[in-house]
């Protein structure tokens, strides 16, 4: 069985299983999660999509770990005015498994 879920407003394709990195929840490591908003959800059977989402249908993850990804600079420059400024920025993510996916 496999889903569409909206997270941290983007959008992500899960089957039972699955590892993946959304934006950072509250939720500490070892924590179950539910996840309510599933657009779509496709079976054997057929494939039923929300409107927007499938109402009583909710998806199941483990928070596998919180992290941050790797640094990346942002540099902003203006030619000839004398304008530099350098920053770094990591962004939070948390690390899910997919364990069971509801209709």
């Amino acid at each position: 069985m496999n889903a569409v879920i909206e997270t941290g407003g983007k959008q992500y394709r899960v089957s039972e299983g699955d590892t993946i990195f959304v934006e950072k929840l509250n939720a500490a490591e070892g924590d179950e999660v539910t996840l309510d908003r599933v657009l779509l959800l496709s079976d054997e059977s057929g494939t039923k999509v929300g409107t927007p989402t499938i109402d009583g249908a909710k998806v199941l993850a483990k928070v596998a770990k919180q992290g941050k990804n790797k640094k990346i600079v942002v540099f902003k420059f203006k030619a000839k005015k004398n304008y530099r400024r350098k920053a770094g920025h990591r962004q939070p993510y948390t690390k899910l498994t997919i364990e069971k996916i509801e209709a």
